[in-house]
C-alpha cells in the first residue's frame, strides 16, 4: 500500500515580513516531504504574479499556490495604515475562504488530503477552521 504524504496548508498574514519567513519554513517541510498548499490573499497572489517571483517553484506538483480573500475591496492599496481593517476582515472573509479552500483540497483527487494547518500567530480564525475540519494546526509567531 502506497502511503499518502502529510498534506500542510501554509498561511501567513499578507505582510512581506510574515510571507517571506512563512515560505522558507513551507520549503523546509517540502523538504522534508510534505505536500505542500501556499496560501495567499488574492491581492497578494496578483502581485507575486506579476512580478514573476513564483516561478522558482514552478514544476513542483507538491508544492502549490492557493488564495483566499481578505474581504478588503480591490481598490484598497492594504499598505501598513489599512493593517486594522485588514485584520478585521480576514476573520470572517478569510475564514469562510479558507473553508472553502479546504474542502476545495480535501475533494481533490489531486493532493492528498489536508493533514494540518500552519499559520502565522495571529490569523486566529485559521483555528476555527482546523477545528471543524477536525486536523491539528500549529500556529507560528513570525517576528521580522
Amino acid at each position: 500500500m502506497e502511503s499518502v504524504k502529510p498534506h500542510a496548508v501554509c498561511i501567513p498574514l499578507p505582510a512581506q515580513g510574515h510571507i517571506n519567513p512563512m515560505l522558507k519554513f513551507a520549503k523546509l517541510l517540502h523538504y522534508k516531504g510534505f505536500h505542500i498548499t501556499f496560501v495567499h490573499t488574492d491581492f497578494n497572489y496578483h502581485r507575486l504574479v506579476k512580478s514573476r517571483a513564483l516561478d522558482s517553484l514552478k514544476g513542483l506538483d507538491d508544492f502549490r499556490f492557493e488564495t483566499i480573500s481578505d474581504g478588503l475591496p480591490s481598490t484598497n492599496q492594504r499598505g501598513i495604515l489599512e493593517l486594522p481593517a485588514l485584520c478585521t476582515t480576514m476573520q470572517v472573509h478569510g475564514l469562510r475562504s479558507l473553508h472553502d479552500l479546504i474542502t476545495k483540497l480535501n475533494a481533490s483527487s489531486v493532493v492528498p488530503p489536508v493533514s494540518c494547518i500552519v499559520s502565522d500567530g495571529v490569523m486566529g480564525f485559521t483555528l476555527k477552521a482546523a477545528q471543524e475540519f477536525g486536523i491539528p494546526e500549529v500556529m507560528l509567531f513570525i517576528y521580522s
